[in-house]
């Protein structure tokens, strides 16, 4: 349970809670309204409606005789009900309450009156009245019980970072969301100051799946904002282009950011060439440089974790599990299995066995702007790294080059590879480019086989069939990969096993 006092001196600080309010609530949430006649229960109401519907003129009328009103929100409905004449609890099936209540909010004033029948899990907002600090003053608690303590504790977290970094007067708006947990919004001052905020709780752990730790911990994934904040940090330093950090709470898993725009190096036909070429050229200058694991950040140093072989096994491994079983529809025997993973991880071996550097994991079109008014490699805006890792620098190089969102033509991939071994043996002669072709062939396959288990369990699990969509620009990238002599036994395994994997074609520039 969290808790939290609003003081609302007056009605801008009532519209102001409902703006905090809004932005805790999503479909399927119960938030109870309680506290005393003119307390300013309907107004908050009211207010909040406004804000959901985005219409500031709507008419919302007291549901006292009414019990329940339904709007329509732009996101979800929203129910507003008054149980102040309710008898007995029963009485709200007869008003179709469950049919009302699914998938939409549900505002509810009185709601003692039915409080066995209502879900722990909910936003109580209790408003008071308080005469000795002025006629028309007002304070409110809210609590949040069950699953919406913790909701509530980072929206107050939240409020006293936005206090603290002068951003409490920003317009919050919401921004488009990938496939991670975290959300981001833009804020915008009235004097057009711009900044993102990224609301990312600390991960919780999930089920043990081998070594007694779980998946997460396994590949290396960030559990909570301090790899972010320190490789954000790092590289600046080594003078890229990530975005500055203006405040954050580690422990509420929050960071106001530099608002870096959003211009990409994708358009609707695809690729911008330069743009990627300059994209990659990025690279070859960070590879170029030599790279600590250690990270002298405050308050504490941060040790980059290594991509080890069994962070890059269990992460092949998710074809296997998932792509398998749900998208190919083939059951795999225990032997077939156990193939897979020992071809791989004789493959891989090679590469935990090279020299690494700072792998920053999601270098590809979703997490890259455009940034015209800087000069050189800090024309490159880069967004996504907490789950940087000291890897192979092949990795990256096919993240941007085989772009899983987007298709990367054959030809421009091949000019771009050559670019990029180009700029490397310029800053190191004994740069071995046919060590570094094979690794790009390894790597690319890795990550192409990761990415369809992946793809496959947003699909299955998390019910996101969108992804769906990029399994034929997948399969081609890994059937390319592949195609190298390196990788020919687990190539059979593939043809062997799931030769639907094996896409000749280049698929079309559809993204």
């Amino acid at each position: 349970m969290a808790r939290w006092e609003v003081d609302l001196p007056d009605e801008e600080a009532t519209a102001a809670l409902a703006r905090r309010v809004r932005t805790l609530v999503r479909a399927g949430d119960l938030v109870t309204l309680s506290g005393d006649l003119g307390a300013g229960k309907t107004t908050l109401a009211r207010a909040l409606i406004r804000l959901l519907t985005g219409d500031p003129e709507l008419e919302v009328p007291s549901p006292t005789f009414t019990l329940m009103q339904i709007y329509d929100g732009e996101q979800f409905p929203i129910v507003h009900a008054d149980l102040y004449r309710i008898r007995s609890p029963g009485e709200l099936a007869e008003l179709g309450w469950d049919e009302a209540a699914e998938g939409a909010l549900v505002l509810v004033e009185w709601a003692e009156r039915a409080s066995d029948e209502l879900p722990e899990d909910r936003l109580d907002i209790a408003l008071r009245l308080d005469p000795s600090r002025g006629d028309d003053f007002r304070g409110a608690v809210l609590t949040g019980s069950g699953t919406f303590g913790a909701r509530l504790a980072r929206a107050k977290a939240l409020d006293a970072l936005l206090e603290s970094a002068g951003w409490a007067d920003a317009n919050r708006s919401f921004m488009q969301g990938d496939a991670s947990t975290r959300a981001y919004e833009r804020l915008e001052k009235p004097d057009g100051s711009r900044a993102i905020l990224m609301i990312s709780p600390r991960r919780p752990d999930g089920p043990a799946v081998r070594f007694g730790k779980p998946y997460s911990a396994i590949a290396r994934l960030a559990e909570d904002v301090v790899p972010f904040i320190a490789v954000d940090r790092a590289l600046i330093a080594q003078g890229f282009s990530a975005p500055h950090i203006f405040a954050s709470d580690r422990d509420a898993g929050l960071i106001l950011l530099e608002d870096l725009g959003g211009e990409q190096i994708v358009d609707a036909d695809g690729p911008i060439p330069d743009r990627y070429a300059a994209s990659t050229a990025v690279l070859a200058g960070l590879h170029a440089t030599h790279l600590p694991d250690r990270l002298d950040d405050e308050p504490s140093p941060y040790v980059i974790p290594p991509y080890d072989l069994d962070a890059l096994s269990i992460e092949v491994e998710l074809l296997v599990d998932w792509y398998a079983p749900h998208i190919a529809r083939v059951s795999l025997s225990s032997g077939a299995r156990a193939t897979f993973v020992n071809l791989w991880r004789d493959l891989l071996g090679e590469i935990v066995a090279a020299p690494p550097t700072w792998t920053l994991r999601d270098y590809h079109s979703p997490n890259l702007l455009w940034l015209e008014q800087r000069e050189g490699l800090r024309k490159v805006g880069l967004l996504d790294f907490q789950d940087c890792v000291m890897g192979h620098p092949a990795y990256d190089v096919a993240s941007i080059l085989q772009d899983a969102r987007v298709t990367v033509p054959d030809r421009l991939e091949m000019r771009l590879l050559g670019d990029y071994l180009r700029l490397r043996r310029q800053s190191d002669p004994a740069f071995d480019i046919p060590a570094f072709a094979r690794a790009y062939a390894i790597m690319g396959a890795q990550r192409a086989t990761k990415i369809l288990g992946i793809f496959a369990r947003l699909d299955k699990r998390d019910r996101k069939p969108q992804y769906l969509a990029h399994l034929p620009r997948i399969r081609h990238y890994l059937a390319k990969d592949l195609a190298h002599p390196a990788l020919g036994p687990i190539r059979g395994w593939y043809e062997a096993n799931l030769p639907d994997l094996l896409v000749t074609q280049e698929p079309g520039a559809a993204s």
